[in-house]
């Protein structure tokens, strides 16, 4: 279970705890990005508590894509066949965890889904849903990827999917990070299940969306879409590997 932080310090512990207890087998890692508010040190004081607990100290913040793929390299490395994406804010619940990892046994990645039939948000401001919704709704037209919400972050990959994605050449950060390998596992082949999930707006700390990633996001996705079309009238494979 890989867990990014930046001053994530009133929620590790709490997301941490709960993770265990709902997946008591699996191992966390905390890939924190130097957080000025001591998330690290908490992060090593759970760790020298608990031998499933690990840290990956980063030199400072990256971004959430770079977090991401330092954790899959760090999972991949130490022979671990899954590998699981979640925020430490606690919008993702730990409780749903089993239910990715269960659905995971038919497929190659799991997508938590806040927009399938089943799936909700809690405590979100309208705003924040619409930018959502749309924002999904966008890239998948544009894409072409039949995946109802391509910017959530709690999925369950097994290794060898993320070793199929030409992880080398990301360069994505963000939501933008999320439709990136999610447009790779479609256009790859591979078997993209999504199961309903719950999303529940943080209740301490700030978040990290800002109009930067935002617009990261639109640029991104728009030429992916456009190199995508320009490349199948051409003749050639799908852009961006």
């Amino acid at each position: 279970m890989i867990i990014p932080t930046y001053n994530e310090a009133e929620n590790i512990g709490s997301v941490v705890a709960r993770v265990r207890e709902a997946v008591p087998l699996a191992d966390v890692l905390v890939a924190d990005d130097n957080s000025p508010d001591g998330t690290g040190k908490l992060a090593d004081e759970l760790a020298a508590g608990d031998e499933r607990v690990h840290v990956l100290h980063r030199k400072g913040k990256e971004g959430l894509g770079a977090a991401y793929l330092a954790g899959f390299r760090w999972g991949i490395e130490r022979g671990y066949g899954v590998l699981v994406e979640m925020d430490a804010d606690g919008s993702h619940q730990p409780e749903e965890l089993p239910r990715l990892l269960t659905a995971l046994k038919g497929a190659d990645l799991v997508l938590g889904s806040r927009w399938v039939p089943g799936g909700r948000v809690v405590n979100w401001p309208r705003h924040r849903e619409l930018l959502s919704r749309g924002g999904s709704t966008y890239s998948r037209m544009l894409l072409g990827v039949p995946i109802r919400d391509l910017t959530g972050g709690f999925r369950a990959f097994r290794a060898e999917t993320l070793q199929g994605l030409g992880l080398d050449d990301v360069a994505s950060q963000g939501y933008c990070f999320q439709v990136d390998l999610a447009r790779r596992a479609v256009e790859a082949g591979f078997h993209v299940v999504e199961v309903p999930i719950t999303f529940v707006e943080r209740e301490l700390g700030d978040s990290k969306m800002n109009r930067d990633i935002v617009v990261e996001a639109l640029w991104r996705v728009t030429a992916w879409g456009v190199g995508g079309r320009a490349g199948r009238l051409l003749g050639r494979g799908p852009a961006g590997h």
